[in-house]
């Protein structure tokens, strides 16, 4: 899909304070109501000013659109095609006002509210159904609100405390949009597992006169690891193993997030076999499991030694990798 670049649609800089983000949607709104307008394209174009504005008038959508839009030049993605980068929400604090089809937004359920782009969609679905849930319950009290972080792997094993800053946006004296950041010390539980969600009471949208604040809601991802990778509460390594370890047998170290193993490998493993550690995935009333996968890799021949050992190979084995390839093309 292409990145949507909501500024263009409105006609506006991205410097635009919010009243003339206001004042822009009117016009256009105004220009392109089907009702109205005699552009042959008026709906659509509708639509899209809706969108835009639906974005670009909410402080909270308008920062974590800023920065999903700018890319690593200083540039704008405008144009491109385009996928939310992984944790692109990450320490990003939302709450619940200005939910898509909202009656605060001023944006028609029935014209196109409910048919938000794949765009939209990608970056504010989630956020906005969240929310939308919570208005139907929201009364004298705060609001919740909701945020992503993403946590070590090993802190999943462990526990731990941990220091988080959360971004949220601000308006300020000149009605332009810019972020602050807020510090909080969370205590990550053991055996957390990905898609939880810690709740900080208090720590969201303050009440009203007589209500309590809302709030903080804390998803839990895991940062990339350059050994693991995580499927629920299973752990995912892949080990190298040298060929004669994969044809003799062997004991080798194998790392966990919790230290290192001694694995055994049966002889005559190949390459692509797993195995599994029962019990040492992430930790819970039903602890995952880890699993193995061997991959056999073949040492340099960098020296005339290594490459001696290599022609005594090929003389010692009657051995044809390709056999189960013979006659596959005739």
């Amino acid at each position: 899909m292409k990145f949507k670049d909501y500024y263009e649609t409105l006609g506006l800089q991205r410097t635009a304070t919010q009243d003339e983000v206001k004042q822009a949607y009117r016009k256009l709104a105004r220009k392109f109501h089907p009702d109205v307008s005699k552009e042959t394209d008026a709906e659509a174009r509708f639509k899209e000013v809706g969108e835009a504005y639906e974005v670009l008038k909410d402080p909270e959508k308008r920062a974590a659109y800023d920065r999903v839009g700018a890319d690593s030049r200083g540039g704008w993605k405008g144009g491109q095609d385009f996928q939310p980068p992984p944790g692109w929400d990450e320490g990003f604090e939302f709450s619940g006002p200005g939910t898509w089809g909202s009656p605060e937004s001023g944006v028609g359920e029935g014209q196109f509210g409910a048919n938000p782009s794949d765009f939209f969609e990608a970056l504010f679905g989630q956020h906005a159904r969240q929310a939308r849930a919570q208005r139907r319950t929201a009364q004298a009290r705060g609001q919740d609100h909701h945020a992503k972080i993403l946590i070590e792997l090993e802190d999943a094993y462990k526990g731990a405390r941990r220091s988080i800053g959360l971004h949220f946006p601000v308006v300020d004296e000149q009605g332009r949009v810019t972020t602050q950041e807020r510090t909080l010390d969370v205590t990550i539980p053991k055996g957390i597992r990905e898609g939880q969600h810690l709740r900080l009471t208090g720590q969201g949208e303050a009440g009203g006169p007589d209500g309590k604040p809302g709030d903080l809601y804390l998803e839990i991802g895991f940062k990339p690891h350059p050994l693991f990778h995580v499927d629920g509460g299973d752990v995912y390594l892949d080990l190298p193993v040298a060929p004669w370890e994969a044809a003799l047998g062997a004991t080798v170290n194998a790392p966990t997030p919790e230290g290192s193993v001694k694995l055994n490998i049966p002889a005559g493993t190949v390459a692509g076999r797993k195995l599994r550690l029962k019990g040492k995935g992430i930790p819970g009333k039903t602890p995952g499991d880890l699993y193995v996968t061997l991959a056999i890799t073949l040492p340099p021949a960098q020296t005339e030694a290594a490459r001696e050992a290599y022609r005594a190979m090929a003389k010692g084995f009657d051995f044809n990798p390709r056999t189960h390839l013979e006659g596959a093309s005739s």
